[in-house]
């Protein structure tokens, strides 16, 4: 497939590209950047004669989920007509820089008789929500989760989000815990609107609540998409000055509200329907579905990606992505990972790491000091700390975490104990850290452990000597505080002794500044 250079200006995230101001005139515009922009047809892959639409794709980029309506049953074939529509799954390979021949997912998604269609990936790609219709012209919206290599029986939303009336495209929010999704019931700005609806820490829904009339029109919105960073929107709509049909949008979040929704421009929109625009964590490349002369069926799949004159760091947004492996056998987990802001002390994020592959993927954004926290049963917990400035620029975090089983001798980092300067008390930060310590040793009545504490080689011997033993004694009060009896503890120092990178670093410093813990007894 030939593909289409055209010089414009388009803005996919946050600079570089080129938006149509939404003004009364579409004359009326407004130049970001010039880049060039190359849009190009996925390819027989993925794409057929029949119709494929509706791209969602992990924010790494490597998983895409579409909808097809080629032909499916012996009678569908037979006719050489489009058939019901089905969700199939492809994986980019790095290798050959293209995406994989597309695999229809099995009939526990693919209900036979019964349109089905991917509308959302969660940003590992591991929990998906889809619709189905009623078979009265409506439809509602289903969740399935990826179990090892096989995805479960979908199961459908509840109250409030599935009514009676039309629910169709929806998107997942980076923390899990946010739907956006498109529906037609009363009460919104008309038509087909996109609403949002909260999870609580308990996991039940609460209220919907339209998006307004910034982002919705009297006519129809549809194919909603929440970026990775959680806070950038894109959709199609009707309503909003356009080039004619469904048009892609894009608005941002900011001080408590939505700004202004501005077009994509040409080429991505056209006088017919564009729709369903997705786009990859580092803001290089956009998938969305349009009816493109020169296409190979009635809607293909299409991919964007600008080549920019200015350098453009990409989102203020970091992806930790790796996988969890046994430490003996190398054999991957699956495992519960926690995400913890560690200046309010919440969990932000709860998420498992993939049982087949022990893959996982999580979304950072920026200005914030997270911990990180991996388990499972009968392994020690894992322990990390990503810090990331409000200035920071996106990047990728690519670690395998191995989790060593609690046997004597077992010994872990604990990277979210922080101490003031010069001094032993620990900070609050250091709450989340200290309770997931005390609930090891609370489920393992018999263990009995060492609390090292090591410094760098700034100061003299003795003064590292004395703080890293005061620093100890710090963390042990902590668990004795919390009902862990002192015989199960010992307090160690070791000041500069046992260092475990170069001292003439600042990052080497940084990491022989830290506390430990070793098994004792079992």
């Amino acid at each position: 497939m030939k593909k289409k250079i055209i010089f414009i200006g388009l803005f996919i995230f946050c600079s570089g590209l080129f938006l149509y101001a939404q003004k009364k005139s579409p004359s009326k515009k407004q130049t970001i950047d010039s880049v060039t922009t190359t849009i190009a047809n996925l390819g027989k892959t993925i794409n057929t004669t029949f119709s494929e639409y509706a791209p969602v794709i992990s924010a790494d980029g490597g998983m895409l989920v579409f909808t097809s309506r080629r032909p499916v049953t012996e009678k569908e074939i037979n006719k050489r007509k489009q058939g019901m529509e089905n969700i199939y799954l492809s994986y980019y390979d790095e290798k050959k820089k293209k995406w994989g021949v597309a695999k229809r997912l099995s009939e526990s998604i693919n209900q036979p008789g019964r349109h089905n269609s991917a509308i959302a990936l969660s940003n590992d790609g591991q929990r998906m929500l889809l619709y189905r219709d009623d078979n009265s012209g409506n439809g509602d919206i289903y969740e399935s989760n990826l179990e090892g290599e096989e995805w479960s029986e979908p199961v459908k939303l509840p109250s409030p989000i599935n009514t009676d009336d039309h629910e169709s495209s929806a998107s997942i929010s980076p923390d899990g815990h946010t739907i956006y999704f498109v529906s037609n019931r009363k009460g919104g700005q008309g038509g087909r609107d996109i609403w949002m609806c909260k999870q609580d820490q308990k996991g039940e829904w609460g209220r919907v609540k339209n998006l307004g009339s910034v982002i919705n029109t009297s006519e129809d919105e549809e194919g909603v998409f929440i970026h990775p960073d959680g806070k950038t929107l894109y959709f199609s709509s009707k309503g909003h000055n356009g080039m004619g049909g469904y048009d892609i949008f894009k608005s941002v979040f900011e001080n408590g509200k939505w700004n202004q929704p501005a077009s994509l421009g040409v080429p991505v929109n056209t006088t017919d329907d564009d729709l369903y625009f997705v786009i990859t964590a580092d803001g290089k490349i956009g998938y969305y579905a349009s009816a493109k002369s020169g296409g190979i069926g009635e809607k293909d799949i299409y991919k964007i990606f600008p080549v920019e004159k200015k350098k453009n760091k990409g989102p203020k947004l970091t992806l930790f992505k790796g996988i969890v492996i046994d430490k003996g056998t190398f054999d991957p987990l699956e495992s519960d990972i926690e995400i913890t802001d560690n200046e309010k002390n919440e969990i932000i994020s709860k998420i498992k790491s993939n049982s087949a592959t022990g893959k996982f993927l999580i979304s950072l954004p920026s200005g914030k000091n997270y911990g990180i926290n991996v388990r499972k049963e009968g392994y020690l917990f894992y322990s990390d700390n990503v810090s990331i400035s409000d200035t920071a620029a996106y990047k990728e975090i690519d670690k395998t975490i191995p989790l060593e089983k609690i046997n004597v001798g077992s010994k872990i980092v604990l990277r979210n104990i922080f101490h003031d300067f010069d001094q032993a008390t620990l900070r609050d930060e250091s709450i989340s850290e200290m309770e997931r310590l005390v609930q090891l040793l609370s489920n393992n009545p018999t263990m009995k452990i060492e609390l090292s504490s090591h410094t760098d080689s700034k100061g003299t011997d003795e003064y590292n000597m004395k703080l890293s033993q005061a620093r100890a004694q710090s963390v042990v009060d902590y668990l004795i505080s919390k009902d862990i009896s002192k015989d199960r503890l010992v307090a160690k120092g070791y000041g500069e002794s046992q260092p475990v990178a170069a001292n003439d670093t600042e990052d080497g410093r940084q990491m022989n500044r830290r506390t430990e813990f070793t098994i004792l007894e079992k």
